[in-house]
Protein backbone atom coordinates (compact mmCIF):
# COMPACT_ATOMS: atom_id res chain seq x y z
CA UNK A 1 0.00 0.00 0.00
CA UNK A 2 1.46 3.51 -0.89
CA UNK A 3 1.54 6.51 0.94
CA UNK A 4 -1.24 8.87 0.56
CA UNK A 5 0.01 12.28 -0.83
CA UNK A 6 -1.18 15.43 1.27
CA UNK A 7 1.12 18.15 0.03
CA UNK A 8 0.79 18.65 -3.97
CA UNK A 9 0.67 21.75 -4.87
CA UNK A 10 -1.14 22.03 -7.99
CA UNK A 11 -3.77 19.59 -9.14
CA UNK A 12 -1.27 18.81 -11.91
CA UNK A 13 1.29 17.40 -9.61
CA UNK A 14 -0.86 15.49 -7.76
CA UNK A 15 -1.98 13.47 -10.30
CA UNK A 16 1.73 13.47 -11.72
CA UNK A 17 2.89 11.93 -8.31
CA UNK A 18 -0.38 9.77 -7.88
CA UNK A 19 1.09 8.29 -11.37
CA UNK A 20 4.11 7.87 -10.11
CA UNK A 21 3.42 5.67 -7.01
CA UNK A 22 0.00 3.76 -8.96
CA UNK A 23 0.18 3.92 -12.35
CA UNK A 24 -1.82 0.80 -13.68
CA UNK A 25 -4.46 1.35 -10.99
CA UNK A 26 -8.24 1.80 -12.57
CA UNK A 27 -8.82 5.79 -12.16
CA UNK A 28 -12.22 6.62 -14.14
CA UNK A 29 -14.68 4.04 -14.60
CA UNK A 30 -18.34 4.96 -16.41
CA UNK A 31 -21.46 3.29 -17.03
CA UNK A 32 -20.34 2.21 -20.36
CA UNK A 33 -17.07 0.06 -19.02
CA UNK A 34 -14.89 2.74 -20.33
CA UNK A 35 -12.01 3.25 -17.99
CA UNK A 36 -8.45 5.00 -17.73
CA UNK A 37 -5.53 3.99 -15.32
CA UNK A 38 -4.15 6.73 -13.56
CA UNK A 39 -1.41 6.71 -16.38
CA UNK A 40 -3.76 6.24 -19.62
CA UNK A 41 -5.30 9.44 -17.93
CA UNK A 42 -2.59 11.46 -17.39
CA UNK A 43 -1.29 10.65 -21.02
CA UNK A 44 -4.65 11.63 -22.50
CA UNK A 45 -5.21 14.84 -20.10
CA UNK A 46 -1.61 16.16 -21.68
CA UNK A 47 -2.80 15.74 -25.38
CA UNK A 48 -5.80 17.98 -24.32
CA UNK A 49 -3.91 19.94 -23.03
CA UNK A 50 -1.69 20.49 -26.08
CA UNK A 51 -4.91 20.27 -27.97
CA UNK A 52 -6.22 23.60 -26.16
CA UNK A 53 -2.61 25.45 -26.14
CA UNK A 54 -3.34 25.31 -30.21
CA UNK A 55 -6.72 27.31 -29.56
CA UNK A 56 -4.99 29.69 -27.59
CA UNK A 57 -5.76 28.66 -23.91
CA UNK A 58 -2.66 29.46 -21.73
CA UNK A 59 -1.59 30.28 -18.33
CA UNK A 60 -4.41 32.66 -17.01
CA UNK A 61 -6.87 32.21 -20.27
CA UNK A 62 -10.33 32.27 -18.18
CA UNK A 63 -12.14 29.49 -19.66
CA UNK A 64 -15.96 28.39 -19.29
CA UNK A 65 -17.02 24.75 -19.26
CA UNK A 66 -21.14 23.21 -19.26
CA UNK A 67 -20.38 19.80 -19.00
CA UNK A 68 -22.29 16.66 -17.54
CA UNK A 69 -20.22 14.22 -15.20
CA UNK A 70 -18.57 12.02 -18.13
CA UNK A 71 -14.72 11.34 -18.51
CA UNK A 72 -14.53 13.71 -20.77
CA UNK A 73 -15.15 16.41 -18.36
CA UNK A 74 -12.57 15.64 -16.19
CA UNK A 75 -9.89 15.47 -18.87
CA UNK A 76 -10.85 18.92 -19.79
CA UNK A 77 -10.71 19.69 -16.83
CA UNK A 78 -7.03 18.65 -15.83
CA UNK A 79 -5.92 19.57 -19.97
CA UNK A 80 -6.71 23.38 -18.13
CA UNK A 81 -4.86 22.64 -14.91
CA UNK A 82 -1.98 21.36 -16.57
CA UNK A 83 -1.63 24.68 -18.56
CA UNK A 84 -2.93 27.01 -15.45
CA UNK A 85 -5.60 28.26 -17.02
CA UNK A 86 -8.47 29.88 -14.75
CA UNK A 87 -11.48 27.46 -15.05
CA UNK A 88 -15.38 28.76 -14.62
CA UNK A 89 -17.11 25.17 -14.04
CA UNK A 90 -21.21 25.90 -14.39
CA UNK A 91 -23.55 22.63 -13.82
CA UNK A 92 -25.26 21.99 -16.74
CA UNK A 93 -28.84 22.36 -15.17
CA UNK A 94 -28.12 26.26 -15.51
CA UNK A 95 -29.40 28.33 -18.91
CA UNK A 96 -28.92 31.37 -20.28
CA UNK A 97 -29.70 33.79 -17.18
CA UNK A 98 -26.67 32.37 -15.14
CA UNK A 99 -24.24 30.68 -17.75
CA UNK A 100 -24.79 33.80 -19.66
CA UNK A 101 -23.72 35.96 -16.71
CA UNK A 102 -21.03 34.03 -15.36
CA UNK A 103 -19.42 34.32 -18.65
CA UNK A 104 -19.84 38.23 -18.96
CA UNK A 105 -18.25 38.13 -15.65
CA UNK A 106 -15.18 35.87 -16.01
CA UNK A 107 -14.23 37.22 -19.54
CA UNK A 108 -14.41 33.43 -20.56
CA UNK A 109 -12.07 33.44 -23.75
CA UNK A 110 -13.18 29.63 -24.51
CA UNK A 111 -16.67 28.26 -23.79
CA UNK A 112 -16.80 24.57 -23.57
CA UNK A 113 -20.47 22.89 -24.05
CA UNK A 114 -22.03 19.40 -24.76
CA UNK A 115 -24.00 20.63 -27.98
CA UNK A 116 -27.05 19.34 -27.89
CA UNK A 117 -27.24 17.05 -24.13
CA UNK A 118 -30.30 15.17 -22.80
CA UNK A 119 -32.85 17.51 -24.77
CA UNK A 120 -31.21 20.59 -24.61
CA UNK A 121 -29.22 22.78 -26.99
CA UNK A 122 -26.43 23.71 -25.43
CA UNK A 123 -24.66 24.86 -28.69
CA UNK A 124 -27.43 26.83 -29.77
CA UNK A 125 -27.93 28.58 -26.31
CA UNK A 126 -23.65 28.95 -25.60
CA UNK A 127 -23.71 31.05 -29.56
CA UNK A 128 -26.59 33.65 -28.54
CA UNK A 129 -24.46 34.42 -25.36
CA UNK A 130 -21.22 34.70 -27.29
CA UNK A 131 -22.50 36.50 -29.84
CA UNK A 132 -23.87 39.66 -27.61
CA UNK A 133 -20.77 39.41 -25.40
CA UNK A 134 -18.34 42.96 -25.57
CA UNK A 135 -15.55 40.43 -25.23
CA UNK A 136 -14.19 37.38 -28.30
CA UNK A 137 -14.90 34.48 -27.13
CA UNK A 138 -15.10 30.72 -29.03
CA UNK A 139 -17.45 28.23 -28.25
CA UNK A 140 -16.33 24.37 -28.20
CA UNK A 141 -18.77 21.19 -28.43
CA UNK A 142 -16.29 19.47 -26.38
CA UNK A 143 -18.57 16.54 -25.29
CA UNK A 144 -16.75 13.46 -26.97
CA UNK A 145 -14.50 15.54 -29.44
CA UNK A 146 -12.07 17.23 -26.92
CA UNK A 147 -9.03 18.50 -29.40
CA UNK A 148 -6.11 16.75 -29.09
CA UNK A 149 -2.14 17.22 -30.15
CA UNK A 150 1.04 16.28 -29.38
CA UNK A 151 2.54 17.39 -26.13
CA UNK A 152 6.03 17.50 -27.02
CA UNK A 153 4.39 21.15 -27.79
CA UNK A 154 3.32 22.02 -24.19
CA UNK A 155 5.71 24.63 -21.86
CA UNK A 156 6.52 23.05 -18.50
CA UNK A 157 3.78 22.78 -16.12
CA UNK A 158 2.82 25.54 -13.63
CA UNK A 159 5.56 24.21 -10.38
CA UNK A 160 3.09 26.04 -8.26
CA UNK A 161 -0.01 28.48 -8.48
CA UNK A 162 1.55 30.79 -5.45
CA UNK A 163 -2.43 30.87 -4.56
CA UNK A 164 -3.26 32.75 -7.93
CA UNK A 165 -6.83 32.51 -8.56
CA UNK A 166 -7.23 28.97 -10.90
CA UNK A 167 -11.01 28.29 -10.07
CA UNK A 168 -14.22 30.30 -10.48
CA UNK A 169 -17.26 29.09 -9.00
CA UNK A 170 -20.76 30.52 -8.60
CA UNK A 171 -22.72 30.41 -5.73
CA UNK A 172 -26.51 31.48 -5.59
CA UNK A 173 -26.85 34.00 -2.63
CA UNK A 174 -29.07 36.00 -0.80
CA UNK A 175 -28.88 38.45 -3.88
CA UNK A 176 -30.58 38.10 -7.41
CA UNK A 177 -26.84 37.29 -8.76
CA UNK A 178 -24.84 34.64 -8.46
CA UNK A 179 -22.03 35.21 -6.61
CA UNK A 180 -17.88 34.40 -8.25
CA UNK A 181 -16.06 32.63 -5.28
CA UNK A 182 -12.47 32.86 -6.35
CA UNK A 183 -9.86 29.62 -5.30
CA UNK A 184 -7.10 28.33 -5.73
CA UNK A 185 -5.33 25.12 -6.41
CA UNK A 186 -4.12 25.16 -2.92
CA UNK A 187 -7.12 25.44 -1.47
CA UNK A 188 -9.65 23.02 -2.97
CA UNK A 189 -6.49 21.10 -2.28
CA UNK A 190 -6.56 21.49 1.13
CA UNK A 191 -10.40 20.56 0.88
CA UNK A 192 -9.89 17.34 -0.73
CA UNK A 193 -6.92 16.33 1.58
CA UNK A 194 -9.20 17.10 4.70
CA UNK A 195 -12.04 15.11 3.01
CA UNK A 196 -9.58 12.16 2.70
CA UNK A 197 -8.06 12.10 5.95
CA UNK A 198 -11.69 12.43 7.56
CA UNK A 199 -13.09 9.43 5.58
CA UNK A 200 -9.85 6.81 5.92
CA UNK A 201 -10.24 5.75 2.25
CA UNK A 202 -7.44 3.84 0.26
CA UNK A 203 -6.28 2.45 -2.47
CA UNK A 204 -8.23 -0.80 -2.09
CA UNK A 205 -11.44 1.59 -2.33
CA UNK A 206 -13.90 2.34 -5.46
CA UNK A 207 -15.88 5.54 -4.56
CA UNK A 208 -18.68 6.86 -6.85
CA UNK A 209 -19.50 10.61 -8.48
CA UNK A 210 -23.29 10.92 -9.65
CA UNK A 211 -23.37 14.23 -8.84
CA UNK A 212 -22.71 17.04 -11.19
CA UNK A 213 -18.53 17.13 -11.62
CA UNK A 214 -19.12 20.90 -11.74
CA UNK A 215 -20.13 21.27 -8.78
CA UNK A 216 -17.12 22.92 -6.11
CA UNK A 217 -17.93 19.10 -4.63
CA UNK A 218 -16.00 17.97 -8.31
CA UNK A 219 -12.74 18.57 -7.76
CA UNK A 220 -12.84 18.37 -3.71
CA UNK A 221 -13.91 14.74 -5.00
CA UNK A 222 -11.20 14.10 -7.39
CA UNK A 223 -8.10 15.38 -5.06
CA UNK A 224 -9.64 12.88 -2.42
CA UNK A 225 -9.03 10.15 -5.25
CA UNK A 226 -5.53 11.42 -6.11
CA UNK A 227 -4.60 11.39 -2.66
CA UNK A 228 -5.59 8.57 -1.06
CA UNK A 229 -4.86 6.31 -4.76
CA UNK A 230 -8.42 5.19 -5.28
CA UNK A 231 -11.00 5.08 -8.60
CA UNK A 232 -14.27 5.44 -9.04
CA UNK A 233 -17.32 5.24 -11.16
CA UNK A 234 -18.96 8.48 -12.91
CA UNK A 235 -22.35 8.59 -13.60
CA UNK A 236 -23.89 10.99 -16.15
CA UNK A 237 -27.34 10.74 -15.57
CA UNK A 238 -28.78 9.43 -12.21
CA UNK A 239 -30.90 6.77 -12.42
CA UNK A 240 -31.01 5.08 -8.99
CA UNK A 241 -31.95 1.34 -10.71
CA UNK A 242 -29.13 1.55 -12.43
CA UNK A 243 -26.77 3.06 -11.18
CA UNK A 244 -27.02 0.46 -8.22
CA UNK A 245 -26.32 -2.08 -11.17
CA UNK A 246 -23.33 -0.22 -12.27
CA UNK A 247 -21.85 0.29 -8.40
CA UNK A 248 -22.36 -3.27 -7.59
CA UNK A 249 -20.80 -4.28 -10.70
CA UNK A 250 -17.70 -2.31 -9.84
CA UNK A 251 -17.74 -3.10 -6.34
CA UNK A 252 -17.97 0.64 -5.44
CA UNK A 253 -17.18 1.13 -1.33
CA UNK A 254 -18.26 4.64 -1.05
CA UNK A 255 -21.25 6.25 -2.42
CA UNK A 256 -23.54 9.22 -1.35
CA UNK A 257 -23.94 12.76 -2.59
CA UNK A 258 -26.24 14.04 -0.67
CA UNK A 259 -29.75 13.09 1.61
CA UNK A 260 -31.34 12.86 -1.17
CA UNK A 261 -28.54 9.92 -2.21
CA UNK A 262 -29.60 8.20 0.51
CA UNK A 263 -32.92 8.09 0.17
CA UNK A 264 -32.64 6.52 -2.95
CA UNK A 265 -29.67 3.61 -1.92
CA UNK A 266 -32.20 2.65 0.65
CA UNK A 267 -35.07 2.44 -1.33
CA UNK A 268 -33.25 0.46 -4.10
CA UNK A 269 -31.58 -1.04 -1.21
CA UNK A 270 -35.14 -2.32 -0.18
CA UNK A 271 -36.23 -3.65 -3.08
CA UNK A 272 -33.02 -5.69 -4.04
CA UNK A 273 -33.16 -7.95 -0.41
CA UNK A 274 -36.79 -8.26 -1.23
CA UNK A 275 -36.23 -9.90 -4.96
CA UNK A 276 -32.91 -11.12 -5.04
CA UNK A 277 -31.82 -11.61 -0.99
CA UNK A 278 -29.25 -9.85 -1.44
CA UNK A 279 -27.68 -6.11 -0.98
CA UNK A 280 -27.78 -3.95 -4.07
CA UNK A 281 -24.20 -2.89 -3.22
CA UNK A 282 -22.52 -5.93 -1.90
CA UNK A 283 -19.55 -4.19 -1.55
CA UNK A 284 -20.77 -0.67 -0.09
CA UNK A 285 -18.79 -0.01 3.82
CA UNK A 286 -19.89 3.86 3.82
CA UNK A 287 -22.22 6.24 2.14
CA UNK A 288 -21.03 10.06 2.32
CA UNK A 289 -22.54 13.43 1.32
CA UNK A 290 -23.59 16.69 2.10
CA UNK A 291 -25.28 19.98 0.83
CA UNK A 292 -28.75 19.15 2.91
CA UNK A 293 -29.31 18.56 6.17
CA UNK A 294 -29.15 14.93 6.84
CA UNK A 295 -32.04 13.81 9.71
CA UNK A 296 -31.04 11.73 12.28
CA UNK A 297 -33.69 8.91 11.37
CA UNK A 298 -32.35 8.71 7.37
CA UNK A 299 -28.50 7.57 9.29
CA UNK A 300 -30.50 5.27 11.50
CA UNK A 301 -32.34 3.59 8.70
CA UNK A 302 -29.59 3.31 6.52
CA UNK A 303 -27.60 1.94 9.32
CA UNK A 304 -30.19 -0.32 10.47
CA UNK A 305 -31.38 -1.96 6.42
CA UNK A 306 -27.91 -1.56 4.62
CA UNK A 307 -25.80 -1.61 7.72
CA UNK A 308 -22.85 1.06 6.66
CA UNK A 309 -22.99 4.26 8.16
CA UNK A 310 -23.39 7.41 6.78
CA UNK A 311 -20.55 10.29 7.16
CA UNK A 312 -22.04 13.21 6.70
CA UNK A 313 -20.44 16.74 5.94
CA UNK A 314 -21.21 19.83 5.83
CA UNK A 315 -19.25 22.47 3.07
CA UNK A 316 -19.64 25.79 1.00
CA UNK A 317 -18.49 26.62 -2.44
CA UNK A 318 -16.69 29.32 -0.45
CA UNK A 319 -15.10 26.74 1.82
CA UNK A 320 -15.80 23.25 -0.06
CA UNK A 321 -15.10 20.97 3.57
CA UNK A 322 -15.63 22.63 7.10
CA UNK A 323 -16.32 19.19 8.90
CA UNK A 324 -17.24 15.87 8.00
CA UNK A 325 -18.01 12.72 9.69
CA UNK A 326 -16.00 9.85 10.37
CA UNK A 327 -16.59 6.00 10.07
CA UNK A 328 -14.33 6.22 13.37
CA UNK A 329 -17.18 8.04 15.18
CA UNK A 330 -19.85 6.74 17.09
CA UNK A 331 -23.68 6.10 15.68
CA UNK A 332 -24.46 9.61 18.41
CA UNK A 333 -21.81 11.47 16.62
CA UNK A 334 -22.73 10.62 13.16
CA UNK A 335 -26.48 10.46 13.43
CA UNK A 336 -26.89 14.08 15.22
CA UNK A 337 -24.01 15.84 14.35
CA UNK A 338 -22.28 17.19 11.44
CA UNK A 339 -18.93 16.02 11.80
CA UNK A 340 -15.73 17.21 13.28
CA UNK A 341 -14.34 20.35 11.56
CA UNK A 342 -11.98 18.88 9.27
CA UNK A 343 -7.89 19.19 9.35
CA UNK A 344 -6.74 22.69 8.98
CA UNK A 345 -10.39 24.27 9.08
CA UNK A 346 -10.47 26.51 12.03
CA UNK A 347 -14.33 26.79 13.02
CA UNK A 348 -15.94 29.33 15.60
CA UNK A 349 -19.30 29.79 16.54
CA UNK A 350 -20.29 32.89 17.60
CA UNK A 351 -22.90 34.51 19.42
CA UNK A 352 -24.47 38.09 19.24
CA UNK A 353 -24.81 40.14 22.04
CA UNK A 354 -28.16 41.84 23.13
CA UNK A 355 -26.23 45.00 22.65
CA UNK A 356 -24.98 44.14 18.58
CA UNK A 357 -21.97 42.97 20.24
CA UNK A 358 -19.96 39.54 19.27
CA UNK A 359 -18.46 36.96 21.79
CA UNK A 360 -17.19 32.96 21.28
CA UNK A 361 -20.01 31.23 22.01
CA UNK A 362 -19.20 28.20 24.83
CA UNK A 363 -19.55 24.89 24.08
CA UNK A 364 -23.16 23.72 23.63
CA UNK A 365 -24.75 27.10 22.37
CA UNK A 366 -26.16 28.22 19.75
CA UNK A 367 -24.09 30.90 17.17
CA UNK A 368 -23.51 31.98 13.96
CA UNK A 369 -20.20 29.59 12.41
CA UNK A 370 -17.31 31.18 11.10
CA UNK A 371 -14.15 29.45 9.46
CA UNK A 372 -10.57 29.91 8.40
CA UNK A 373 -8.30 27.82 7.02
CA UNK A 374 -6.49 26.45 3.52
CA UNK A 375 -9.53 26.14 2.00
CA UNK A 376 -11.12 28.74 2.66
CA UNK A 377 -11.65 30.78 -0.66
CA UNK A 378 -9.66 34.70 -1.09
CA UNK A 379 -12.45 36.47 -1.90
CA UNK A 380 -15.48 37.30 -4.45
CA UNK A 381 -15.01 38.37 -7.88
CA UNK A 382 -17.29 41.05 -7.01
CA UNK A 383 -14.58 43.03 -4.44
CA UNK A 384 -18.04 44.86 -2.92
CA UNK A 385 -18.70 41.78 -1.69
CA UNK A 386 -16.21 41.11 0.69
CA UNK A 387 -16.55 43.36 3.52
CA UNK A 388 -19.38 42.03 4.77
CA UNK A 389 -17.96 37.92 3.92
CA UNK A 390 -15.29 38.19 6.71
CA UNK A 391 -15.05 39.66 10.14
CA UNK A 392 -12.72 41.75 11.85
CA UNK A 393 -10.37 38.84 12.12
CA UNK A 394 -10.52 37.66 8.92
CA UNK A 395 -12.94 34.58 9.46
CA UNK A 396 -15.57 34.07 6.58
CA UNK A 397 -19.23 34.59 7.68
CA UNK A 398 -21.25 31.52 7.23
CA UNK A 399 -24.27 32.45 7.89
CA UNK A 400 -25.33 29.60 8.93
CA UNK A 401 -26.15 28.56 12.96
CA UNK A 402 -24.41 26.29 14.73
CA UNK A 403 -23.12 24.25 17.87
CA UNK A 404 -19.62 22.89 18.90
CA UNK A 405 -20.48 20.23 21.26
CA UNK A 406 -17.93 19.18 23.64
CA UNK A 407 -16.94 16.25 21.42
CA UNK A 408 -15.56 18.98 18.90
CA UNK A 409 -18.03 18.28 16.34
CA UNK A 410 -20.47 20.65 15.08
CA UNK A 411 -24.42 20.73 14.60
CA UNK A 412 -25.54 22.92 12.26
CA UNK A 413 -29.34 23.97 13.74
CA UNK A 414 -30.34 26.96 11.03
CA UNK A 415 -29.30 30.03 8.48
CA UNK A 416 -29.07 33.09 9.06
CA UNK A 417 -29.08 33.73 5.22
CA UNK A 418 -32.31 33.61 3.05
CA UNK A 419 -31.17 30.57 0.88
CA UNK A 420 -32.79 27.55 0.03
CA UNK A 421 -30.89 24.04 0.01
CA UNK A 422 -32.31 21.98 -2.67
CA UNK A 423 -30.55 18.77 -3.75
CA UNK A 424 -27.71 20.25 -2.56
CA UNK A 425 -27.53 23.52 -4.18
CA UNK A 426 -27.60 26.49 -2.89
CA UNK A 427 -30.92 28.59 -4.12
CA UNK A 428 -31.71 32.14 -3.41
CA UNK A 429 -35.33 33.13 -2.65
CA UNK A 430 -34.71 36.93 -3.25
CA UNK A 431 -34.39 35.97 -7.35
CA UNK A 432 -37.67 34.13 -7.60
CA UNK A 433 -39.31 36.74 -5.54
CA UNK A 434 -38.27 39.05 -7.85
CA UNK A 435 -39.57 37.51 -10.22
CA UNK A 436 -43.32 36.61 -9.04
CA UNK A 437 -43.51 40.09 -8.40
CA UNK A 438 -43.85 40.68 -12.17
CA UNK A 439 -46.93 38.74 -12.17
CA UNK A 440 -49.61 41.27 -12.61
CA UNK A 441 -51.73 38.81 -10.19
CA UNK A 442 -49.20 38.71 -7.59
CA UNK A 443 -49.67 41.41 -4.60
CA UNK A 444 -47.32 39.84 -2.56
CA UNK A 445 -44.84 36.97 -2.26
CA UNK A 446 -42.60 35.08 0.06
CA UNK A 447 -39.95 31.97 -1.18
CA UNK A 448 -39.40 29.70 1.48
CA UNK A 449 -37.85 26.59 1.88
CA UNK A 450 -39.74 23.39 3.36
CA UNK A 451 -38.32 19.98 4.26
CA UNK A 452 -38.22 17.43 1.63
CA UNK A 453 -37.01 13.54 2.41
CA UNK A 454 -35.81 13.75 -1.39
CA UNK A 455 -34.15 17.15 -1.92
CA UNK A 456 -33.23 18.15 1.34
CA UNK A 457 -35.92 21.21 0.86
CA UNK A 458 -38.08 22.11 -1.76
CA UNK A 459 -39.04 25.60 -3.28
CA UNK A 460 -42.32 27.16 -1.91
CA UNK A 461 -43.68 30.01 -3.11
CA UNK A 462 -46.60 32.20 -1.14
CA UNK A 463 -48.00 34.71 -2.58
CA UNK A 464 -50.65 37.37 -1.63
CA UNK A 465 -52.69 37.89 -4.45
CA UNK A 466 -53.61 41.74 -5.92
CA UNK A 467 -56.99 43.02 -5.14
CA UNK A 468 -59.51 42.01 -7.61
CA UNK A 469 -56.98 39.38 -9.67
CA UNK A 470 -57.94 35.76 -9.71
CA UNK A 471 -55.85 33.64 -7.99
CA UNK A 472 -52.32 32.48 -9.49
CA UNK A 473 -52.53 29.54 -11.07
CA UNK A 474 -49.33 26.74 -10.30
CA UNK A 475 -48.96 26.70 -14.80
CA UNK A 476 -49.17 30.61 -14.60
CA UNK A 477 -46.30 30.81 -11.95
CA UNK A 478 -44.16 28.02 -13.71
CA UNK A 479 -44.62 30.26 -17.56
CA UNK A 480 -43.69 32.98 -15.61
CA UNK A 481 -40.20 31.75 -14.02
CA UNK A 482 -39.28 29.83 -17.74
CA UNK A 483 -40.31 32.91 -19.24
CA UNK A 484 -37.76 34.94 -16.98
CA UNK A 485 -35.23 32.39 -17.67
CA UNK A 486 -34.98 30.81 -14.59
CA UNK A 487 -33.42 26.98 -14.46
CA UNK A 488 -35.88 24.60 -13.30
CA UNK A 489 -34.82 23.53 -10.13
CA UNK A 490 -35.19 26.85 -8.86
CA UNK A 491 -38.99 26.80 -9.94
CA UNK A 492 -40.83 26.54 -7.25
CA UNK A 493 -42.40 23.27 -6.51
CA UNK A 494 -45.51 24.18 -4.32
CA UNK A 495 -47.79 27.04 -4.25
CA UNK A 496 -49.62 28.74 -1.99
CA UNK A 497 -52.26 31.63 -1.84
CA UNK A 498 -52.27 33.16 1.66
CA UNK A 499 -55.66 34.19 2.72
CA UNK A 500 -55.18 37.47 3.45
CA UNK A 501 -52.44 39.90 4.31
CA UNK A 502 -48.84 38.03 4.64
CA UNK A 503 -47.89 38.15 8.05
CA UNK A 504 -44.83 40.90 8.68
CA UNK A 505 -43.51 42.23 11.61
CA UNK A 506 -43.62 46.10 12.47
CA UNK A 507 -41.47 47.37 9.46
CA UNK A 508 -43.60 45.50 6.98
CA UNK A 509 -40.69 42.88 6.77
CA UNK A 510 -42.56 39.28 5.82
CA UNK A 511 -42.40 37.17 8.86
CA UNK A 512 -41.37 34.00 7.07
CA UNK A 513 -41.06 31.92 9.83
CA UNK A 514 -44.61 32.00 10.55
CA UNK A 515 -44.66 31.19 6.85
CA UNK A 516 -43.00 28.04 7.20
CA UNK A 517 -45.10 27.14 10.71
CA UNK A 518 -48.34 26.57 9.02
CA UNK A 519 -46.66 24.99 5.22
CA UNK A 520 -44.41 22.24 7.42
CA UNK A 521 -47.13 20.98 8.82
CA UNK A 522 -49.81 21.23 5.32
CA UNK A 523 -47.02 18.75 3.67
CA UNK A 524 -46.20 18.76 -0.17
CA UNK A 525 -48.58 19.25 -2.56
CA UNK A 526 -49.77 16.32 -5.08
CA UNK A 527 -48.32 15.32 -8.20
CA UNK A 528 -51.50 15.78 -10.22
CA UNK A 529 -51.26 19.27 -8.77
CA UNK A 530 -47.51 19.62 -10.10
CA UNK A 531 -48.34 18.09 -13.18
CA UNK A 532 -46.06 17.57 -16.36
CA UNK A 533 -43.54 20.22 -15.07
CA UNK A 534 -42.50 18.27 -12.19
CA UNK A 535 -41.98 15.22 -14.56
CA UNK A 536 -39.69 17.61 -16.84
CA UNK A 537 -38.32 18.69 -13.84
CA UNK A 538 -37.28 15.10 -12.19
CA UNK A 539 -35.62 14.35 -15.47
CA UNK A 540 -32.97 17.02 -14.72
Amino acid sequence: MTEPIYDARTFWELLDRRVAATPDRMMLVDETGRSLTFAEFRDQAERVAAGLLAMGVTEGTPVTWVLPTRIETVLASFALSRLGAVQNPIIHIYRRREVGFCIRQTGAELVVHPGVWNGFDYGGMVGEIVAGLDHEARALAGYDNLPEADPATLPPAPESDGGAVRWLYYTSGTTSDPKGVKHSDASLIAGGVALARALDMSGGDVGSIAFPYAHIGGPDYMVTMLAAGFGAVLVERFDPAAAVVTYARHGVTMAGGSTAFYQMFLEEDRKSRQSAGRPAIPALRVLSGGGAPKPPDVYFRVKEQMGVPVAHGYGMTECPMISQGSPRDSDHQLAYTDGRPVHGCDVSIVAMAADGGEAPAPAGVQGEVRVSGPMLFSGYTDPRLDKDAFDARGRFRTGDLGVLGADGHLTLTGRVKDIIIRKGENISAKEIEDVLYTHDKVGAAAVIGLSDHKRGERVCAVVETTPGSDDLTFDEMVEACLAAGLARQKVPEQLEIYPGPLPRNATLKILKHKLREVYERKGPVSLAERKVYVARQEED
